[in-house]
């Protein structure tokens, strides 16, 4: 791992660059050779696609951060009421750390000074963060991380100066199916102490209209942040995708609880990935799956936390019950 940019108060530790090229290219050849084709979320999220996702979540369409923003604002001082002693506050796919804000401002008023470790894939959205986030909090520390959630954890895991909350907001939880984000959640709490805290967000299930606009928008955003996908494996792995043979769908499947996004090829085409020498045939009309959004009820968080080792403490909603923060603690005989 390269070793960490470093300054008084800013530190960026950054995985190895290679290895992750290495799994971007081994994620696509995976998933476009299974049927049916498929390609991880994850890597939707490169520095373009994360500035895609800051104009996503300015859409009027896209409840999810005001509803979220709203829950903060209310409650910021209550989540940082529930510890005497000073915290070290680390965030899970922290992006642009807008939303953090009301929990960093909230803590600080009540510790002189505040450590901070947001993990995002993108460090140049990590590096722009901090450099806003330290101009307006002169008593604040951030070491950030540039990683996928897996090696990220393991950086939490050493964070044991000081009693922990680790924030994962935006209801992110949601990309997981609900066997994986148990395993997962399970994972968040190996790296917690007793006496460490998760502060996760998780939308709520609602109508389906309301959740479809959410994630197709009437502008287009949603769509360009999907294709990107594909204009990625066009820069970095030496592809031909032709994007306007491709359409963005999200279509809500109420028995799973989830909002499926995909790609849907407009006619039959071949695709030749010259990094992979590969060749991927499309026909008219296949479905390229790429992101889920699974959605939970109240009675489905208990049990997505018990399964995970973890039991939900304090439960704070928007004014319009679309969108839940929940208050995780160990449970005392997890292993």
């Amino acid at each position: 791992m390269p070793a960490p940019q470093t300054s008084k108060r800013f530190a960026l530790t950054q995985s190895d660059p290679d290895a992750h090229l290495d799994s971007f290219a081994d994620g696509v050849e995976d998933g476009l050779g299974s049927d049916p084709k498929t390609l991880p979320c994850r890597f939707l999220y490169d520095a373009v696609g994360s500035e895609i996702f800051e104009e996503i979540c300015e859409l009027p369409e896209y409840y999810l951060t005001r509803a979220e923003r709203q829950v903060l604002h209310d409650h910021a001082d209550d989540i940082a009421g529930q510890f005497e002693q000073d915290i070290t506050l680390a965030e899970l796919g922290s992006g642009s750390s807008t939303k953090t804000r009301l929990l960093i401002e909230a803590f600080l008023r009540r510790q002189p000074r505040l450590r901070y470790v947001p993990i995002d894939i993108s460090p140049t959205i990590l590096e722009d963060s901090a450099q806003n986030l330290l101009g307006d909090y002169h008593a604040l520390e951030i070491h950030a991380i540039a990683s996928e959630y897996q090696e990220g954890l393991r950086h939490v895991r050493r964070e044991t100066e000081r009693t922990k909350v680790i924030a994962w907001l935006g209801s992110n939880v949601g990309n997981f199916d609900r066997t994986a984000a148990a395993r997962f959640l399970h994972n968040i709490r190996d790296a917690m102490a007793p006496r460490d805290r998760v502060l996760i967000g998780i939308d709520l299930r609602k109508d389906r209209k309301v959740l479809e606009r959410a994630y197709d928008d009437a502008s287009g955003v949603t769509a360009r942040f999907n294709l990107n996908l594909l204009a990625r494996i066009n820069r970095e792995l030496e592809a031909d995708f032709v994007l306007e043979q491709f359409r963005h769908e999200a279509n809500w499947r109420e028995v799973e609880g989830r909002v499926e996004l995909g790609l849907r090829s407009l006619r039959t085409q071949t695709v030749r990935i010259e990094a992979l020498d590969l060749t991927v045939r499309f026909e008219a009309g296949e479905w390229l799956h790429t992101e889920d959004s699974y959605k939970y009820s109240p009675a489905e968080i208990d049990t997505l936390c018990a399964n995970a080792s973890l039991e939900v403490g304090q439960r704070w909603t928007d004014a319009v019950g679309r969108y839940t923060l929940n208050w995780l603690r160990p449970v005392e005989s997890a292993a």
